[in-house]
Formats: C-alpha cells, sequence, structure tokens
C-alpha cells in the first residue's frame, strides 16, 4: 500500500535570526507546495512557538527533541507535556552524531518512560523519527536490526502508528556523500521485514520510513525517490535552500 509521502527538514542548529527565519518562512508560505506530500520542520527550541504562529501552506512544525520525563528537576530540558500543551504534534527522537547512537536511545525507550509519550492521551499525536545511524558502509542490516529492537521491546503494537522511522548514516550527515538509492532500498526493505516479524503485517505495512544524510537537489534524491521502501526524506542544509521546495514537490513534478 503507498504511503503518504513525507518530508521533514531539520533546521539543527541554523536560523541564527529573526529575520532569517522570516525570510525562509515566507518562502515557504508562498510556495507552490504538493498537498500530497506531509510537510514538518523542526527549528531550533528558541523559534518553534513563534515559527508555529506563522507557518501556513499546510506545513507543521517539530521539536527537535524532548526529554523522557515529564517534569522535574531536570535544568535545560522540555518534556513531551510541555510540548503537547504548546499544540506542537511532532518530535523527533534519537537524533544523535555520538558514536554509540545506541545508548542514546536506550533512556527514551524503556517501559514506563516511553509510555509517558504513547500512554497518555494528550500526547499520542506525537511522531517519533528514530535515527538508524551507521559509521560505515556495509553492515548496516545488523546495526539497524539492533537498534529497533530496543524500540520494539516497549511498544505496544497499537503504538505503532505515530513513528516514522529515519534511517541515517552517519558518514553522510552533512558530508554531501550519500548512500546509493539501492543501498537506501535494501536497509528500509530490512526495516519493513524486520517489523514484520517482531511486530506485525499490519505495522510492517503502515510504518513509514524515511532517508537522511546530505539530501539535495543535485544528488540522488530522483533516484531514491522511485525505490518501493523509501517514503520520502529528512532533509538538512537543503531546507535552508529554494531546493527544498523541489524535494517537497517532486512526486508531482
Amino acid at each position: 500500500m503507498p504511503h503518504q509521502f513525507f518530508v521533514s527538514g531539520n533546521f539543527k542548529m541554523n536560523l541564527i535570526s529573526q529575520a532569517q527565519k522570516e525570510i525562509i518562512i515566507n518562502e515557504l508560505n508562498g510556495a507552490d507546495l504538493d498537498p500530497n506530500t506531509e510537510v514538518v520542520i523542526a527549528p531550533p527550541l528558541l523559534y518553534l512557538l513563534p515559527l508555529k504562529e506563522i507557518v501556513k501552506n499546510g506545513i507543521q512544525v517539530s521539536a527537535q527533541n524532548c526529554y523522557c520525563k515529564i517534569s522535574g528537576v531536570y535544568t535545560g530540558k522540555i518534556s513531551p507535556a510541555q510540548l503537547a500543551d504548546a499544540g506542537i504534534p511532532y518530535v523527533i527522537i534519537g537524533k544523535t552524531y555520538l558514536p554509540n547512537c545506541t545508548m542514546s536511545l536506550i533512556p527514551f525507550l524503556q517501559g514506563k518512560k516511553v509510555k509517558q509519550w504513547w500512554g497518555n492521551d494528550n500526547l499520542y499525536t506525537y511522531m517519533a523519527l528514530f535515527h538508524l545511524h551507521l559509521f560505515q558502509v556495509g553492515s548496516s542490516c545488523t546495526s539497524v536490526g539492533s537498534q529497533l529492537h530496543v524500540v520494539v521491546t516497549v511498544l505496544n503494537e497499537s503504538d505503532w502508528g505515530c513513528v516514522v522511522i529515519a534511517y541515517e548514516p552517519v558518514w553522510a550527515i552533512g558530508t554531501g556523500k550519500v548512500t546509493t538509492a539501492a543501498q537506501a532500498q535494501e536497509v528500509h526493505a530490512y526495516i519493513h521485514q524486520y517489523l514484520l516479524t517482531a511486530v506485525s503485517p499490519v505495522v510492517s505495512e503502515n510504518t513509514r520510513i524515511i532517508y537522511g544524510g546530505s539530501v539535495m537537489a543535485s544528488n540522488f534524491y530522483m533516484d531514491t525517490a522511485t525505490q518501493i521502501d523509501v517514503d520520502r526524506f529528512l532533509i538538512g542544509g537543503a531546507l535552508l535552500k529554494p531546493e527544498f521546495v523541489d524535494i517537497i514537490n517532486m512526486k508531482r513534478n
């Protein structure tokens, strides 16, 4: 079953001024975007609520991270309850460039903690983008499988309706290097097969899996978009350029 295409743009620590924010958002608001593509952008926390108020064109906003507690003495952290109360429907979970990315996922994916996202009606609209990083070409499926195991052991089957998986080789982040379309398809197909075996056919069929890692209009994204198991992209640097609109409109064009 074809999925609705999903394009997520992560600003990371960019947007360093109000003026820069307004220029980019005005361009997106004024663009002719494919209404059949779901578009989510993740600004730095400082700009999250102001941007939510001015972004249009069917674009939604996401937090770049959240903590695994609802409240408490955690200076500098933001909780999923706070994001839900502010009307932020999406959050990126597990985004890291640290060598041991699996360990960075574990605190977010332990029974009671993860239920603080999916076990509360106010938080049930959360979309978690689990980034499955690799550090060299090869052994892709083994690395991905070990990370997915952590996730499937703490989520119920019903929880998967608000999960998007993002596969992102760490060697491709910001380097201009990308995996081939065939390699991306191989890993994405493996993820679907893993979910089929470890969770259910329904979850495997319905879970969207997107690719991230130096995705630009000038590289492989057109070829990758033709792969049956690649449900579009997580965008970084290209989000700051006009080509972000081209990527959104890729199917229509």
